[in-house]
């Protein structure tokens, strides 16, 4: 079976039951060879004509699309499905999906290039706000007017209106987003849910690396939700007790959110206030009082305790972060990146008036953070895309620009994937002002380019 070439995107159509041995009896070596040297942006799978599929026969086409991936940079994944198929499918590979997925082929037309400057009206919703950021940029990028639905009930209010839209997307997912961490952020503050019964086991599911690397991006303040534990045991008792002595050594907090001790020797509570953890009844005790907030440790931060100097293999990847970054910021401006300069040193910023930065970690076969250093006018723009209307709230801007530096972070991890380079990477930290950002980078050399955006100067910085 070979791809059907339509309007620029190679689909294949297979039929009746997909599952391991039907694949594999009709996709060849040929079929891979042929379909990987096409000149397309999409390669899909259209699952209309599909009666029955189980993971392994989805897993055929993956190891097509990691081969098309690595030949042509196509966008790859499955398209004309209902919701019972998209389900399965975010069932079968849950927070590893790396393809994309398009309700229908005219959705997937919007997000080519073949169909640019068409300025339809497009009325958009996920449940997942980066994904519903990723869409509204795309399709903007593309010459469309996006319409961010920011709740499944706004989203069944617009969508009524037939006349006002020329299409509407739901049950839609971007595969180039890259992982999605269940990991929360609110206020910069990193939220984990937790629950059941809490043993040996919270070591080895807890991720200490994305979490050491959340510290080294800036975070300061970490939250347990912890509504929904029944108890611990002494083994989780001295895993939460060592995780507090090392957030510690980063002036970190740790916080315990709704749980209680009816079924936990109240011991456990005492021993755990004593490492340095904090117990609050309500998540909004801590996240609608911005004093404290402040005081715990999400809004300032102090000095990590190592300083690493970059390596050669980061040094050599620096075109695709700044590809990424570029790449990103020329969606939002409609405007094309001017380098002024680029220098090993320690960060430099001449300009502190109106400027606010956000960091990104990413952590793997190589690690180290992107800074950014955004004029607050771009990050307004962004939000006025994203939202629909302009706003002078710091908090929503802010907001907003952790999702655009996790849509960057997405392009970097991308970017690398194709070079055969694998990374996660952490949830965005956002600064009100540059002074805070520097106390967590302070003497860290890294490679700092200078851009400038329709005479908006902008600061890219790497570093570990």
């Amino acid at each position: 079976m070979r791809p059907v070439v339509k309007n620029g995107i190679g689909i294949f159509s297979p039929q009746g039951f997909l599952d391991g041995n039907s694949c594999n009896s009709f996709l060849s070596m040929d079929d891979l060879a042929a379909t990987s040297a096409l000149k397309v942006d999409m390669i899909l799978v259209s699952l209309k004509r599909v009666v029955f599929f189980n993971k392994n026969g989805l897993d055929a086409f993956i190891k097509l699309f990691v081969k098309v991936r690595q030949s042509n940079q196509a966008t790859v994944g499955f398209c004309d499905y209902d919701t019972k198929k998209y389900n399965a499918i975010k069932i079968f590979y849950k927070d590893d999906i790396h393809f994309s997925l398009f309700k229908t082929i005219d959705i997937a037309y919007l997000f080519s290039s073949s169909f640019k400057n068409q300025n339809k009206n497009v009325l958009l919703y996920s449940d997942d706000k980066s994904q519903r950021t990723a869409m509204a940029i795309e399709l903007h990028d593309n010459g469309h007017n996006p319409v961010i639905a920011q709740t499944e009930e706004d989203f069944k209010e617009k969508a009524s209106k037939k006349e006002a839209y020329d299409y509407v997307i739901d049950s839609t997912f971007l595969g180039q987003m890259g992982q999605s961490i269940a990991t929360r952020v609110a206020g910069n503050a990193i939220i984990y849910s937790i629950t059941s019964f809490l043993d040996a086991e919270i070591g080895n599911k807890f991720n200490i690396q994305y979490h050491n690397n959340s510290l080294n991006v800036g975070f300061r303040l970490f939250i347990f939700d912890a509504y929904k534990v029944i108890s611990m045991n002494i083994h989780a008792l001295n895993f939460f007790s060592k995780l507090a002595s090392s957030a510690a050594e980063y002036n970190a907090t740790i916080c315990f959110v709704g749980m209680t001790f009816e079924k936990t020797p109240e011991v456990f509570k005492e021993n755990l206030e004593d490492s340095g953890i904090m117990f609050f009844e309500q998540m909004d005790d801590i996240l609608q009082n911005k004093d404290l907030l402040k005081e715990l440790g999400a809004s300032s931060a102090a000095n990590v305790k190592s300083k690493r100097m970059l390596n050669k293999q980061t040094v050599t990847e620096l075109p695709r972060f700044i590809d990424a970054t570029v790449a990103t910021i020329e969606m939002m401006t409609n405007s094309e990146a001017v380098k002024q300069s680029a220098q090993v040193q320690k960060i430099a910023i001449t300009d502190k008036t109106d400027r606010i930065a956000s960091s990104i970690g990413y952590y793997g076969d190589i690690d180290g953070m992107v800074i950014l250093v955004f004029p607050k006018e771009i990050a307004k723009k962004a939000c006025e895309l994203l939202i629909g209307e302009e706003t002078d709230d710091m908090e929503m801007i802010l907001d907003t620009l952790a999702e655009l530096v996790n849509i960057v972070g997405g392009k970097i991890k991308t970017l690398l994937s194709d070079e055969r380079i694998s990374v996660d990477i952490t949830l965005p930290r956002t600064y009100h002002d540059v002074d805070s950002l520097l106390e967590v980078i302070e003497n860290r050399k890294g490679v700092q380019v200078d851009l400038s955006f329709n005479n908006d100067k902008f600061l890219f910085f790497l570093t570990r």
